[in-house]
């Protein structure tokens, strides 16, 4: 049934949903990858599609900015929309002298300086993690596709503006990049027995001072968007 934020029907979203932060790239992704992509959602503007790739069904809809968003609308497609899987599909800075702009990362871990996990009461830390079966999915698709995808942890931080200055820290520790969704979505999904999974590219890097404009980041991470597509076929012959 429609929520407060999501005003599709039951049945309108696939078992598989690829989630940008941006709304337009989410219309990006529709227009030029989905056939018969029809918009199933549009409250407050976060725009939801679902079409067809390659024949199987595929949605995707837009996150928002933060854990809070991600973590309502990941929260409503899996427990209000019976959906299986969300790629996270989102730009990240990188902290890794390694990576360069439009690399692609994928997320086996999620760091935080979030209380997100704080509402389950655990007795301890609790260390989000991408769902296996879809990470090891979209290596698979990537190094298909000849592409070189960096598999570790990033950094899921609140704050985009840190007054602390420490985000350069976590890099001493082998974090590869900071975002600021993935833990959300990796706690939702375990917490209902759901698949997560973020892959980013690299939009801009905290190493260097190099970064791309809005537009491009709207448009220029293709490869990003071809391996969660793919990834989202494979899935759902599994």
């Amino acid at each position: 049934m429609p929520t407060p934020h999501n005003s599709a029907k039951p049945g309108d979203f696939a078992k598989t949903v690829l989630m940008p932060g941006d709304p337009l790239r989410a219309k990006f992704i529709a227009d030029t990858f989905l056939e018969n992509a029809k918009l199933v959602n549009n409250v407050r503007g976060i725009h939801g599609y679902t079409g067809t790739y390659k024949d199987v069904p595929v949605s995707v809809m837009a996150s928002g900015m933060g854990m809070p968003s991600i973590g309502i609308y990941s929260y409503e497609l899996f427990s209000q929309y019976d959906v299986d899987n969300i790629i996270r599909i989102g730009s990240a800075g990188a902290i890794s002298a390694k990576l360069k702009l439009r690399d692609v990362v994928a997320a086996q871990g999620a760091c935080t300086n979030s209380n997100f996990a704080h509402q389950y009461g655990l007795p301890g830390a609790f260390a989000p993690i991408a769902d296996y079966t879809l990470l090891e999915t979209a290596v698979a698709v990537a190094r298909e596709i000849g592409v070189e995808m960096p598999v570790g942890n990033v950094l899921s931080s609140d704050t985009f503006y840190d007054a602390s200055g420490s985000t350069m820290k976590w890099a001493e520790m082998g974090v590869l990049a900071v975002e600021m969704e993935a833990a959300a979505l990796y706690m939702n999904a375990a917490k209902l027995g759901k698949r997560g999974l973020a892959i980013c590219s690299i939009s801009d890097s905290i190493v260097t001072g190099e970064e791309l404009d809005a537009a491009q980041r709207q448009t220029t991470f293709t490869t990003m968007m071809k391996i969660a597509l793919e990834t989202a076929v494979k899935m759902a012959e599994k």
